[in-house]
């Protein structure tokens, strides 16, 4: 309990750990409390008791979680788009001129549809994107797979196979184009050297320093989404 409402908590065991360290999980709103060994458990249970108040703190500003459900808003591009439910209607998932992002089908259906329809834009977008970066800097890419990651939002394997959360497809159109020119930029060097960083700087100039401001500030908000 932390301010007399229930947090989840959640204990890791990592050998790799010098000492006990107390995490909080932005996306899921929960406590993570890591331990060296499991027989540090009941000293790291009276740490995590000494530490009530920091907990408090630093859940208060967490931003707060958003529902996708009739009348809620969910971000697109970075801009703030209302879901209105239309039972009625028979063309699943649509954007109205004005912006509104209209769900046909039962109420139940809806958080899931919704979520569908994000991660479709997010591959149409990122799909064109990481070609257009792709063709500057002359590389082939491998396959694109969206995930629902939580440490990072973009990464680039040694096969050349692009991952990218799909969440991007929520913060402005900046922001997601220069986390596909980074994993674009790996192709040609898996590293972050000066000449990786050159290339960055090649597609999407000035970019890297603001882009990484904006998700640092706003990625947990991203993640409380659904």
């Amino acid at each position: 309990m932390v301010e007399g409402r229930a947090v989840p908590l959640e204990v890791r065991v990592n050998p790799r750990a010098r000492r006990v360290a107390l995490k909080v999980d932005g996306a899921a709103g929960r406590v993570i409390l890591v331990l060296p060994h499991r027989r540090d458990e009941k000293a790291a249970r009276r740490f995590l008791g000494d530490r009530t108040a920091w907990l408090a703190e630093a859940l208060n500003r967490l931003p707060p979680p958003v529902a996708l459900a009739d009348g809620a808003e969910v971000p697109i591009g970075g801009v703030p788009h209302p879901i209105r439910h239309c039972p009625d209607a028979r063309r699943g998932v649509w954007l109205e001129d004005d912006g509104t992002l209209c769900v046909s089908g039962q109420a139940e259906h809806l958080p899931r549809r919704v979520q569908d329809w994000l991660k479709a834009r997010a591959r149409t977008v990122l799909t064109e994107r990481v070609a257009a970066h792709a063709a500057r800097l002359g590389v082939t890419p491998g396959r694109i797979t969206l995930r629902d990651t939580r440490s990072r939002w973009g990464s680039c394997a040694p096969s050349g196979a692009l991952n990218f959360s799909w969440r991007l497809v929520m913060a402005p159109e900046w922001v997601l184009d220069y986390v596909a020119a980074h994993e674009v930029a790996h192709l040609r060097e898996l590293n972050h050297s000066p000449a990786f960083w050159a290339h960055v700087e090649t597609l999407v100039p000035g970019a890297r320093e603001p882009a990484r401001a904006w998700l640092r500030e706003h990625g947990t908000a991203l993640q409380r989404v659904g």
